[in-house]
């Protein structure tokens, strides 16, 4: 009898594929469900201006109804809380006045953060006897007011990029021809990309060009990441770039919520992978003319030079083979 066969070994493979695909699942659900059912604010920075006693109140007030959620800046105006705003430094300011509290917020910031941060104040206003006015500085756009073409957008992103740097090593032989496919990749995908969120979700509302370089940029990080894991050690290379593209990017990159909102440090860790890096160049580029932009930049630029560098090595070694072979 041979070893086809044998009963006992004909389904170890069977009992093997359904056990592999179950811890699959299950990770998957692990890697995304976990951020998202732990979701809280956490060192979450925001501003309060007004007369120095009032925000001082104010600021123990905050601490008071959530402990270490918030990260509060006293500034000295409300110009100067929306600046900070705008800057993308704070998610929304409380403002004390004669009139009583304004909290200022920027939902293209976040839809999430400023619905946590108004059911915050109005849970303090009435601890006073008093209300709260909510004032979006930055909103999101009239088509789509929860932002969810962006969160949305945020898997097909990943798994793009993900999907474009395998079949690329499987497909498409020599480092310049693929360099070349990744970059003609993420020009033509960022394009469609950018022209179905603000053209037809209407989910963007900046400089078309520059919200779609953004996406460009984002779309070439993530799949050169995986195209030179992948030229460079094989198999292993395509687990790995699913692991830091699909697995911990996408759920890790915020876009859903804020950084702040998930555990630490997963959520700083999120921003230095692309999908965060990604999420996160994309809103400031779109809604708060391309205010802090460095940070994500210079992630991007540097997982797309790993990249680089990994293919490169990659086609000297199969150069060097294919010396000794002949």
């Amino acid at each position: 009898m041979s070893a086809t066969d044998n009963p006992r070994e004909s389904w170890r493979p069977v009992v093997g594929l359904a056990l592999g695909l179950a811890l699959l699942i299950s990770t998957m659900l692990i890697a995304f469900g976990l951020p998202a059912v732990n979701s809280a604010p956490r060192d979450l920075p925001i501003a309060v201006a007004g007369p120095t006693g009032a925000t001082e109140q104010l600021a123990g007030a905050l601490e008071s109804a959530q402990p270490g959620a918030f990260d509060v800046t006293v500034v000295e105006s409300a110009d100067a809380a929306e600046a900070l705003i705008r800057d993308r430094e704070v998610y929304g300011a409380f403002i004390v006045g004669a009139d009583g509290l304004t909290l200022d917020v920027a939902s293209a910031a976040s839809p999430t953060v400023s619905a946590a941060l108004a059911q915050v104040g109005q849970g303090i206003a009435s601890q006073q006897g008093a209300t709260v006015t909510v004032e979006d500085v930055v909103p999101t756009t009239d088509e789509d007011p929860r932002g969810i073409g962006l969160s949305a957008g945020a898997l097909p992103i990943a798994l793009g990029g993900f999907i474009a740097g395998v079949a690329t090593t499987q497909l498409i032989r020599g480092t310049g021809r693929r360099l070349a496919v990744m970059g003609l990749f993420a020009v033509v995908a960022g394009l469609a990309m950018v022209s179905i969120l603000q053209l037809w979700f209407g989910t963007f509302a900046g400089d078309f060009w520059s919200t779609a370089a953004a996406a460009m940029l984002g779309i070439l990080a993530t799949g050169m990441t995986v195209l030179g894991l992948e030229s460079l050690l094989g198999r292993p290379g395509i687990v790995l770039g699913a692991v830091l593209v699909v697995l911990l990017g996408n759920p890790l990159s915020g876009v859903t919520s804020a950084p702040e909102m998930l555990p630490q440090p997963w959520g700083a860790l999120g921003q230095l992978l692309p999908p965060g890096a990604t999420g996160t160049l994309l809103r400031n580029v779109a809604f708060f003319d391309g205010a802090a932009t460095l940070g994500p930049v210079l992630v991007l630029l540097g997982w797309t030079a790993l990249g680089a560098l990994l293919l490169a090595i990659s086609g000297v070694r199969s150069r060097r083979a294919e010396a000794v072979a002949s």
